[in-house]
């Protein structure tokens, strides 16, 4: 007998915000290396102020110092924890309510979950995004007024996220906050459209762990999220591009200004060639591979479920009775409930394919 269980929301939301202040505390700089790539544009004689990634991060760290290096990342660690617990935790929501009785999702609906999950993210992404951008790209502009001239040296003016807030929404409301919403939404929802599926199928090759569980060993989910997110970030690279140029609010000395999307499209490929689009491409997936393997690989550990004590409670029960998992075999679910000697047993395993049926253990 197949029958719905009660989606885990409040464990799965924490999970996802422990797991994105992680993974974003530990790869911000090269964070902040990528969008000043992205935001670089060639001269009229060919200059550029960083010639590569290791260059922008040398001349990043002399002029700014260490902690240069972290410049906006005070939004960006408040922001991710609920923008990655909506990613992760929507996810598994839609693969929830999108699974039918035992059977494993097809790819178009991990596809349809993974792009759910995407579109609900941008809430929080977008803002996000708008002012880290600007924090990131201030040592740029500076850098470049001063090598034209039209300062007196690259020092970055002290700002804050607060501040540019406050004036974005005292100039344009709270709309000026959402500047960008409709890049932002071509690279999220396609990023999770790709990783998702992705990540699903890698960490479902990898062995278990030796404890019934049924889980992937810790390396499995942390490779399966390095690939699935590099090469996510990879594709959807181009509309990363085109949403860095149309978040910046200040521009250095001779930068383009686009009114939108097609607009940015049309002038990047026209200006800069195709090869534009991918500038850094390379940073990102650096970025993106252990952000998401650390993501991925907390998320599938619950902690959450270990600091409610749930995890721990079932687990022991269902091992005191010697019950042994199905899901690996069945259909892959997180939740199995069975009965032992008359006994509903609730044995929670932490999977990314989330069909969560019951069945009836003899």
């Amino acid at each position: 007998m197949v029958e719905k269980t009660e989606f885990p929301l409040i464990p799965k939301i924490i999970n996802g915000g422990i797991a994105g202040i992680i993974g974003v505390t530990c790869v911000f700089p090269i964070d902040l290396v990528k969008t000043r790539l992205q935001n670089q544009q060639v001269g009229p004689q060919g200059q550029k102020m960083y010639s590569s990634m290791v260059d922008c991060f040398r001349k990043t760290f002399t002029r700014e110092g260490f902690t240069g290096m972290y410049r906006g990342s005070a939004v960006n660690i408040l922001l991710i924890t609920p923008e990655k617990a909506i990613k992760l935790a929507a996810n598994d929501f839609f693969r929830h309510h999108l699974s039918s009785g035992s059977s494993k999702l097809s790819l178009q609906r991990e596809m349809i979950a993974g792009g759910s999950a995407g579109f609900c993210q941008i809430i929080i992404t977008t803002p996000m995004e708008l002012l880290k951008i600007q924090l990131q790209d201030a040592g740029r502009v500076a850098g470049s007024a001063a090598a034209k001239g039209t300062a007196e040296s690259g020092t970055v003016v002290a700002t804050s996220a607060t501040s540019i807030a406050l004036q974005l929404i005292r100039t344009k409301g709270i709309t000026g906050l959402y500047k960008g919403t409709g890049a932002t939404m071509l690279r999220d929802v396609n990023f999770s459209v790709v990783y998702f599926p992705l990540f699903a199928r890698l960490n479902a090759l990898g062995p278990r762990k030796n404890d019934g569980s049924g889980e992937a060993v810790f390396w499995t989910s942390f490779l399966s999220g390095c690939v699935a997110g590099s090469t996510a970030a990879f594709t959807v690279n181009p509309f990363d591009v085109v949403k860095t140029r149309l978040q910046v609010l200040t521009k250095a000395s001779g930068d383009a200004t686009y009114t939108g999307i097609i607009d940015a499209f049309t002038k990047i490929m026209k200006n800069e060639g195709p090869l534009a689009f991918f500038k850094g491409a390379g940073c990102r997936m650096i970025v993106i591979a252990p952000l998401f393997g650390i993501a991925q690989t907390v998320y599938f550990l619950g902690v959450a479920e270990w600091l409610l004590g749930k995890k721990r409670r079932l687990t022991e029960e269902a091992k005191t009775l010697e019950l042994s998992p199905l899901s690996s075999v069945l259909c892959d679910a997180p939740n199995i409930n069975c009965q032992h000697e008359g006994k509903d047993i609730n044995y929670v395993l932490e999977k990314d394919l989330f069909v969560t049926d019951s069945f009836k253990k003899d």
